[in-house]
């Protein structure tokens, strides 16, 4: 069981590596027009159920990474309000 929990946590890894740039990009030049807000609200919302999913079956690679997505998901929901 160990070796799946770290496939969990490798991919939440990946994951959160492929949001973070967009995030600082956003961040830094104050532009986000090019960022979809439906489609960074679902992704918050998707977000948010897998990690509901992972409480209720106590899989903390699952939890764990959704907390960091979730993170960036919602400061470049933010960013997006903020720099229309």
């Amino acid at each position: 069981m160990y070796y799946i929990q770290l496939i969990g946590y490798l991919a939440g890894f990946i994951i959160a590596v492929a949001l973070t740039p967009q995030v600082i990009q956003a961040w830094k030049t104050k532009s986000t027009t090019d960022i979809s807000l439906p489609w960074t609200i679902t992704l918050l919302i998707g977000l948010l159920l897998y990690f509901i999913y992972g409480i209720g079956i106590r899989e903390m690679p699952i939890i764990v990474m959704n907390t960091i997505e979730t993170i960036l998901v919602i400061a470049l929901i933010i960013a997006k309000l903020i720099y229309k």
